[in-house]
């Protein structure tokens, strides 16, 4: 899951597996289709083995991957970090509104359902509000 908490903004997709080389492939979806005028995305993540820079070299040729990697700035969060509870937070929502408690038949029906409920949530605009005071804290 990709979330733009102050924009209102996620992406879901589920894929057969987790490797380093799926993640490098939705990482350049990313930063070419998503944000291709930007200069530099920060992109806030957890300490996964699949979550490097090397697995940027090991999808792509050196070239496309060292471009790739000059655009990200990458902050991987605490063990008990608070970045990854809006992550958490989009992932109930998305437990509650889309997923409930059934069953769904695989992959690609997973993915329509995940599509049509976070193009809903992007409509709408729906940020993650998470802001308390130190007290509160």
């Amino acid at each position: 899951m990709f979330n733009e908490p102050l924009g209102g903004w996620r992406h879901a997709e589920v894929l057969p597996r987790r490797a380093k080389v799926d993640w490098a492939h939705k990482v350049r979806w990313l930063l070419e289709v998503q944000y291709p005028l930007a200069e530099k995305v920060v992109l806030v993540m957890d300490n996964l083995n699949t979550h490097t820079l090397s697995s940027l070299y090991e999808a792509f040729s050196p070239e496309v991957a060292f471009g790739l990697a000059q655009r990200l700035e990458i902050h991987f969060t605490p063990k008990h970090g608070s970045w990854l509870n809006i992550a958490e937070i989009e992932l109930a929502a998305l437990a509650v509104q889309c997923l409930g408690d059934r069953r769904i038949g695989g992959i690609e029906v997973l993915n329509l359902e995940l599509s049509t409920w976070y193009r809903q949530r992007n409509q709408t605009q729906k940020g993650v509000d998470w802001q308390f005071t130190t007290k509160d804290a």
